[in-house]
């Protein structure tokens, strides 16, 4: 389930024009706002407030969701389990992980699912896939 080391590819989180404003100014930028597949690892990274590497072989699975008007966009928690990195609520992906990752994001916070909007879900879908990953094509 490990890429090769020195590869790395980086996919681009979807951040539709209309939020750009807003998100630049918490720092998500293009440059600040991508998951990247880097050997056994999983590297999100949306603005200044998150940045975070999960190893591949924690991801239990991943699969295309919708990302409800009521969830809102930019960095977003249930506080039970998920936190979404929302540029658009369209092209959103899920990953699911087989034990809970802790992190800080402002406080600590403990997930079990992470979901990101991307710029070409399928092609990030296909390379998770390459790495052994469960992928489930539709929600």
């Amino acid at each position: 389930m490990e890429t090769p080391a020195s590869e790395t590819t980086r996919f681009p989180i979807r951040r539709d024009p209309w939020w750009a404003p807003l998100l630049f100014l918490l720092g998500g930028t293009p440059g600040r706002s991508y998951v990247e597949l880097a050997g056994d690892r999983l590297v999100a990274r949306f603005g200044w407030l998150f940045h975070h590497t999960f190893l591949l072989t924690d991801i239990e699975g991943a699969r295309r969701r919708s990302w409800p008007w009521l969830y809102g966009i930019g960095w977003r928690s249930n506080f039970i389990g998920l936190i979404g990195l929302i540029g658009s609520r369209g092209n959103v992906v899920e990953m699911r992980f087989k034990r809970r990752q802790r992190m800080w994001l402002l406080l600590p916070v403990s997930i079990n699912r992470l979901a990101v909007s991307l710029e070409d879900p399928e092609a990030f879908l296909e390379a998770l896939a390459k790495v052994g990953v469960p992928v489930s094509r539709y929600s």
